[in-house]
């Protein structure tokens, strides 16, 4: 039986020039992610899926970790296409390693022995076959981190694109220029998980701050449509002081972009802070308001955070769009996208008229027609 590595490491591609760089002696230099590792023959980088072969860079290719059906409000992105169903997908790996990862079983599964998702082979058209077949709207790359596998998702990208589909990352922000660029005729909408605005925390978890702050500056100047959230974990990034700075970062880039202070609860390794309770992402969400970000979300405790599901119009205050976790409950957005009491426009990708919502709950969809676990060659 092939272990997880041998089959990973025979189910790749050679990397897009756009992001591999020649060294002499047959290093080689990843431009995925802020890492950008240089790599020796036979080694693998940070993330443990990219490698140096013979002098040439590598990437995975033709697999998925998992997939699954969710509402698009559960990425979450509350300004793209409202009640979309987004059909999701993963590899393997991560260039982080965060104590408190929900998807450490995909995104660790090199790491920790005990996280174990055996590979599904599929094929770029079999996945979107697979959304259009199911009533998405959306193809999404996430579970594990989106950029260390760029070129399989650009693929998808591409094809979801040519159906008519869009398309998006949800992703922890650690890009460099090169995958932004190569990535940019092929991406709608960009989550960006910003943990912190201390760089100690950051290489805490594996990673540095500024390469994130640089992705979120450049994709909102490329005009992908951006939210950002941050999950707020009492004792670790919820001081006031640290939260100001992070919220002030945002405005200083854009009032409009849509923040999303969501509520820890106990996971994977990270099992001595208590659950974030209401009161901690009311008191974010001020932080964020006072810094002038006009759209300030909170998530994960349904019911318990007031309007704080709801878009809300920054001009008049006019209830926009009602939810109740990932249920939209009533939309009233004009056909221009405007608010329909004082005809503000609402930043945002949206559709000309509420189209419904297939769920407003995640599901798995069936996989048969993929191809058996994945295998060494």
């Amino acid at each position: 039986m092939p272990t997880l590595r041998a089959v990973l490491d025979a189910n790749v591609r050679e990397a897009a020039p756009e992001l591999t760089e020649k060294l002499d002696r047959g290093f080689v230099r990843c431009h995925a992610c802020g890492h950008q590792c240089r790599i020796p023959q036979e080694q693998i980088g940070i993330c443990k899926v990219r490698f140096n072969r013979g002098g040439r860079l590598y990437a995975p290719w033709g697999y998925v970790g998992g997939v699954q059906c969710d509402p698009i409000e559960k990425k979450p992105f509350f300004h793209a296409l409202p009640g979309a169903l987004a059909y999701s997908f993963g590899m393997l790996g991560c260039d982080l390693h965060c104590s408190y990862c929900q998807n450490w079983v995909t995104s660790q599964a090199l790491r920790d022995p005990e996280a174990v998702s055996p590979p599904l082979r599929a094929s770029p058209q079999a996945l979107v076959e697979d959304a259009v077949r199911q009533g998405a709207r959306v193809l999404v790359s996430t579970y594990n981190e989106p950029l260390i596998t760029s070129e399989w998702a650009a693929e998808i990208f591409k094809q979801a694109r040519a159906v008519g589909l869009k398309t998006a990352f949800v992703s922890n922000g650690n890009g460099t220029p090169r995958a932004l660029e190569f990535l940019r005729p092929w991406i709608d909408f960009y989550k960006v998980d910003l943990k912190s605005f201390d760089d100690r925390h950051y290489r805490q978890l594996g990673g540095r701050i500024q390469p994130i702050l640089e992705t979120i500056r450049a994709l909102h100047a490329m005009g992908i449509w951006l939210e950002i959230v941050t999950l707020v974990i009492e004792g670790f990034n919820d001081s006031d002081e640290e939260l100001a700075r992070l919220a002030e970062f945002l405005a200083s880039v854009s009032a409009s972009i849509p923040w999303h202070v969501t509520a820890f609860h106990k996971d994977y390794k990270m099992t001595d802070p208590a659950d974030t309770r209401p009161r901690t992402l009311l008191r974010a969400a001020e932080i964020g308001r006072k810094a002038g970000l006009q759209f300030v979300y909170a998530g994960n405790l349904p019911g318990k955070i007031g309007e704080l599901e709801n878009t809300r119009c920054p001009k008049c205050g006019e209830t926009l769009i009602e939810r109740y976790g990932y249920e939209i409950l009533s939309y009233r957005l004009t056909t221009e996208g405007s608010c329909p009491h004082c005809h503000e426009k609402i930043p945002g990708r949206w559709d000309r008229e509420f189209r419904g919502q297939i769920t407003e709950h995640p599901f798995l969809p069936d996989a048969r027609h993929l191809s058996s676990r994945v295998s060494a060659k």
